[in-house]
């Protein structure tokens, strides 16, 4: 095994690497990390250990940018919470800074796609190749979804369904809401329970996408689902992959965006059962593309992507979504950054203790603040509702002063800002507060 001073150091078994990060290899079956290494490993898979590029402003991010942050995370996940940005774009935003969100709309909503909606994570833009890769969820969907009963019979077998189809197919692409109005006398729709209420023609037309005969064509303004065949939204869509090989091909996107991580964490990526992942992690490791690893106070299998890289330093500094595929996983996060993070969006308000929208703030290798942020757009105004020192960032060994957070998170904001189109951050006082926000609302102030 080699010493951990060789791999932070520099390489030891080869001499292709870059002065800043040796690629984490060793031929040893039981190689150890510490935990900062690990924590390094894992934001160099993500794109979040180097500073942003530094652009001019009218130097813009481009589809190439866009796509390298796609071929490194592999998906995004989606959600319509907008209370600061959509779900899925702020992700690109933690590693690219300010763009036109315009380039993910169009990836996803032009063809030829680069993007394309499915169940992965939960609901995700993937590629086009990773939707195919997806097949064998779909085909198990079909049967699981389809029992919900209209008029007393089961979805998959209501005339109905052929009625949807035909109209997606002559009048594609449609929202549900233009094919309930041709629905509504029908079926009207039900407001006696609460929750969703999805009309019958939701229904159906969800039915259709997850088990995959429609697809997601792109979404409107309202950010509405646009549905379609889905011949005509991915070309060779009906390519047969083999379901073994699917799911090992999944669970290898999952490790390299992971570059280090456990079964648990391999498999969480596309929401995969963990025996199938274990088969896939068995033959990967045979095949010499994960090598088995123990990092220092996990007691789990671990696993490696052959290609990960050890960077000496982690230096970005920037918000990441509640979203973001770093987090997704709760105790992955705990174990590397030492955050037990809930989103409290669902939680009432007088219970919250971080705040409604919550993003941990990244400096370096260490997850430094949780910001509770809103856009309020129709102001123009970024407004800070809670600003929290994370947890045990103070007592950590070389710990950052809260004057150097606050410094850093100042910066962040503005960016933010800028992106969102709110020229002036404030902070707020309708939120829970925080420890650190009177310190940067000093730093907002005008003249600080």
């Amino acid at each position: 095994m080699l010493p951990v001073a060789d791999l932070t150091t520099g390489p030891t078994t080869s001499r292709t690497t870059s002065r800043t990060t040796s690629r984490a290899t060793s031929t040893a079956r039981d190689e150890r990390w510490t935990l900062a290494q690990a924590r390094r490993i894992a934001l160099a898979a993500q794109g979040l250990h180097r500073p942003r590029a530094e652009r001019a402003p009218d130097s813009a991010v481009t589809m190439r940018h866009v796509q390298q942050v796609i071929d490194r995370v592999g998906l995004l996940q989606i959600d319509s919470v907008n209370v600061l940005a959509r779900a899925h774009h702020v992700p690109l935003f933690s590693r690219l800074g300010p763009y036109d969100t315009a380039l993910l709309d169009r990836a996803a909503g032009r063809a030829p796609r680069r993007l394309v909606e499915s169940w992965a994570h939960v609901a995700s833009y993937v590629p086009p190749e990773t939707y195919r890769l997806l097949g064998w969820r779909r085909r198990a969907d079909r049967e699981r979804h389809g029992r919900q009963p209209v008029d007393g019979v089961p979805l998959r077998d209501s005339p109905v369904l052929d009625d949807v189809r035909a109209v997606v197919g002559e009048r594609g692409p449609v929202t549900a809401q233009e094919v309930h109005a041709l629905f509504a006398e029908r079926f009207p729709r039900r407001r006696e329970s609460w929750g969703w209420n999805w009309t019958v023609a939701k229904s159906a037309l969800e039915y259709l996408f997850v088990s995959g005969e429609v697809a997601v064509a792109g979404r409107n303004a309202a950010f509405e689902r646009r549905y379609d065949l889905t011949g005509r939204v991915l070309a060779d869509h009906e390519q047969p992959v083999p379901d073994d090989d699917a799911v090992r091909a999944l669970v290898e996107i999952s490790a390299r965006a992971h570059g280090i991580g456990t079964l648990g964490c391999l498999a969480d990526y596309f929401r995969l059962k963990v025996e199938p992942t274990r088969r896939a992690v068995a033959e990967l490791v045979e095949a010499g593309t994960l090598v088995p690893a123990t990092v220092d106070g996990w007691d789990r299998e671990v696993y490696r992507h052959v290609d990960a890289v050890l960077p000496r330093r982690a230096h970005r500094a920037c918000l990441i979504s509640p979203f973001d595929p770093l987090v997704f996983e709760r105790r992955r996060l705990e174990e590397l950054f030492g955050l037990r993070y809930r989103i409290e969006i669902y939680v009432p308000q007088a219970q919250r203790r971080w705040g409604y929208y919550v993003l941990p703030f990244l400096v370096g290798d260490r997850i430094e603040a949780l910001v509770d942020l809103k856009a309020d757009r129709a102001t123009g105004r970024l407004v800070v509702q809670a600003a929290h020192r994370a947890p045990g960032a103070r007592d950590a060994a070389g710990a950052r002063a809260d004057a150097e957070v606050v410094h850093a998170l100042h910066d962040e904001l503005a960016l933010v800002g800028r992106w969102t189109g709110c020229d002036e951050v404030v902070v707020g006082t309708d939120g829970v507060g925080g420890d650190l926000l009177a310190a940067l609302g000093s730093r907002a102030a005008p003249g600080a």
